[in-house]
């Protein structure tokens, strides 16, 4: 079993949602609930990185399900509009787990944040650049000169890496800030869009174009996955507090049970996108149907197949989203990270703990067999 703490070896629409959540974080409560069998419920928080959408329907499933009830825990799920960053709010001791993308959280960890990597949900990158069929962008090599969407909020490095490999000075591409939807792109305010796979590319597939009343298809844009470039980083993923799990072994053991119940959700996403969707929905998404089962098949095709099981950290991978990050520097000349992250980043331990009591309980951990469905997205995403 690999333990990562003992190795010497030296990253999302908001568009049509409502921003009346109200959001809390308590990681206790004073009175624990009881499970059916009379034993008291452990309460946990779990922070997401955004809005309840598809993206986290593993955790609403694991929740609607009873999966977390059943592993005797009692979990909150505490939505961000971006208004809390979910690593932060770990660091502080307010969750007790949170969902976040590698390469942020490296940052954070070099800036003093003491949290550990236990699961990488997402085995690939699903972070996307889409210009026009007919313009003069076709891959990164391209950038160069040219008006350059991102978000920002450190959901930029992919792009900074994958132009560092080029050999592109950032300085010598227009950084345009984007709004987390494409409209800026359809009206021609940039040149090339940030998107992701699950969300705002499907918001160009479900818009009508101007010129022929119809919905546009991908026949009208270029594509450029970051997963195909050595920009490629890791992204959702479960943070645990590093210390508790080198001290506390209550908490040690709430994350072996917690793992296996998230586990079991995103299980049940895939084998059933279309109740996980509506299951999304109930929770507060407020995507439409057909946007929403885009959402969660697409992410079902960022976690499987998973070779090593669902959540297990690729040293590889790791080791290559640190040196995409170190390679990372921005128009401004800063750097996302300046040097590796200790060995405590992330542990295996824990999911592989999880892993085999699946695997003996029967449970499909590696999603061989998974084949994603075919979305037929409706104009507006309804």
């Amino acid at each position: 079993m690999m333990n990562n703490r003992h190795r010497r070896l030296a990253t999302f629409s908001a568009l049509g949602l409502s921003a009346a959540l109200v959001l809390t974080a308590c990681a206790t409560t004073e009175e624990a609930p009881e499970a059916d069998s009379g034993e008291e419920l452990t309460p946990v928080t779990l922070q997401l990185q955004w809005l309840p959408q598809g993206q986290f329907a593993g955790y609403f499933a694991a929740q609607e399900q009873g999966y977390f009830e059943e592993a005797g825990l009692d979990v909150e799920i505490i939505p961000s509009g971006g208004d809390i960053v979910p690593q932060d709010a770990l660091a502080n001791g307010d969750v007790d787990y949170a969902i976040a993308w590698v390469p942020k959280v490296l940052g954070s960890i070099e800036a003093g944040a003491n949290v550990t990597n236990i699961a990488q949900i997402f085995q690939r990158s699903g972070t996307l650049q889409v210009a026009w069929a007919d313009g003069d962008i076709s891959s990164v090599a391209d950038f160069e000169g040219k008006k350059i969407g991102s978000w920002g909020f450190g959901n930029e490095w992919e792009i900074f890496a994958a132009m560092a490999e080029e050999g592109l000075d950032a300085s010598t591409v227009e950084i345009i800030t984007q709004d987390f939807n494409m409209n800026a792109f359809l009206a021609g305010d940039i040149d090339a869009a940030q998107a992701m796979t699950y969300n705002e590319y499907a918001q160009l597939l479900e818009a009508v174009d101007p010129e022929t009343g119809e919905l546009y298809t991908a026949d009208d844009f270029t594509v450029i996955s970051y997963e195909d470039t050595v920009g490629a980083m890791l992204q959702d993923a479960i943070w645990a507090d590093t210390e508790r799990l080198e001290s506390d072994a209550d908490y040690q053991e709430t994350t072996v049970a917690f793992l296996k119940a998230v586990i079991k959700g995103w299980i049940f996403a895939a084998e059933s996108p279309e109740e996980a969707a509506q299951i999304t929905i109930d929770a507060g998404s407020g995507w439409g149907p057909s946007h929403e089962l885009w959402m969660v098949n697409e992410t079902n095709k960022l976690i499987w197949p998973a070779p090593n099981g669902i959540g297990y950290i690729d040293e590889a991978a790791f080791d290559a989203t640190v040196a995409a990050a170190l390679s990372a520097v921005n128009e401004s000349g800063a750097s996302l990270i300046t040097e590796e992250p200790p060995a405590s980043a992330w542990t295996n331990e824990y999911i592989e703990q999880a892993l085999a009591e699946l695997e003996a309980e029967g449970f499909d951990i590696t999603g061989d067999s998974f084949t994603p469905i075919e979305v037929e997205l409706l104009e507006g995403g309804n």
